[in-house]
């Protein structure tokens, strides 16, 4: 590794150390403010090693998430410890997310879009189905899990997610995948296999995000298919990647921060306006925004170098 690489690790080490020291503040809101902007970070930033260098926009973060809270809640109903619950998510959202990319990930543009989309509808109405044949409305998830424990828990996940990014993004896979974003068709006709690595970002993407479900399911201890499989999770984790921007592994965080606080100050005071702060996030990205801050600030750091050499 070069020095460079170094210096950022251990930058991010610090950093993470800071911010593991969060719960021993004692505040209770902040610690809540906490959970919810380590958790975005977690499904940004691991939705963002997929759909940054392939160009793919999935919206099925909502999907395997919900699966991985639902896989949570029904360990623990029968029985298993709330950790042995964790590994089986990222199993199952792996495996779910693998034969979805083998069916879907042919496809490209708005028609991956949205399948994606549909995908989360779709599970939520089978995981109804099955309640209703069973009986049940929900599940209820006791543990003796607190939201420190889940802050810490997001926490190593998200430096797990990161460092797994770092070696993908230095590897041969990273690189094929950034030839499969500039021009698909390139890349198939150079004799890579374009599907199988698109197939495996996707499955570290949805183990992940089914991973966060099953952390989160002691959170909200009574879990339905409304609030498990709820569309607006992957709207929200799309807005904050491409908001922060998916060019650097480090650009997620940078929009999940200020979108979190702002979603939450709206939503206190004005919960009848979140879906306006929607469709006006997408409307920045689109036209002011659409390499993320993180293109922002490069663009303006790049001219301030040509400045100086033609000073």
């Amino acid at each position: 590794m070069s020095a460079r690489d170094w210096q950022g690790l251990s930058i991010s080490a610090v950093l993470l150390a800071l911010a593991a020291c969060l719960p021993l503040l004692g505040d209770d809101y902040y610690l809540t403010i906490g959970v919810t902007i380590a958790m975005y970070t977690v499904l940004a930033t691991s939705w963002a090693l997929f759909s940054g260098p392939t160009h793919y926009i999935s919206l099925a973060t909502a999907a395997f998430f919900g699966l991985g809270t639902y896989c949570t809640a029904l360990g623990i109903e029968n029985g298993l410890a709330y950790w042995m619950t964790l590994p089986i998510a990222a199993v199952l959202g792996a495996l779910v997310a693998g034969l979805v990319g083998i069916a879907t990930l042919r496809l490209s543009g708005v028609y991956f879009v949205i399948f994606t989309l549909g995908l989360s509808e779709l599970v939520r109405q089978i995981v109804t189905w099955a309640q209703n044949v069973s009986g049940q409305k929900g599940l209820y998830v006791l543990t003796d899990i607190t939201e420190a424990h889940i802050y810490w828990q997001l926490l190593g996940l998200g430096a797990l997610v990161y460092l797994a990014g770092w070696a993908i993004g230095r590897s041969r896979l990273g690189f094929t995948l950034r030839i499969i974003g500039d021009d698909e068709e390139v890349a198939r006709h150079s004799g890579i296999n374009t599907a199988r690595a698109k197939v495996l970002l996707f499955m570290v993407s949805g183990a992940t995000a089914s991973v966060v479900g099953g952390m989160l399911a002691p959170r909200y201890i009574y879990i339905e298919p409304s609030t498990a499989f709820t569309p607006m999770l992957s709207f929200l984790v799309v807005i904050m990647a491409l908001l922060g921007g998916v060019g650097r592994l480090w650009g997620p965080i940078v929009g999940v921060i200020p979108f979190t606080l702002l979603w939450e100050a709206i939503s206190a005071s004005f919960p009848n306006q979140t879906t306006l702060l929607l469709g006006f996030s997408f409307l920045v990205i689109v036209y002011l925004l659409p390499r993320g801050f993180v293109g922002l600030l490069e663009g303006l750091r790049l001219r301030v170098l040509q400045r100086e050499v033609y000073a």
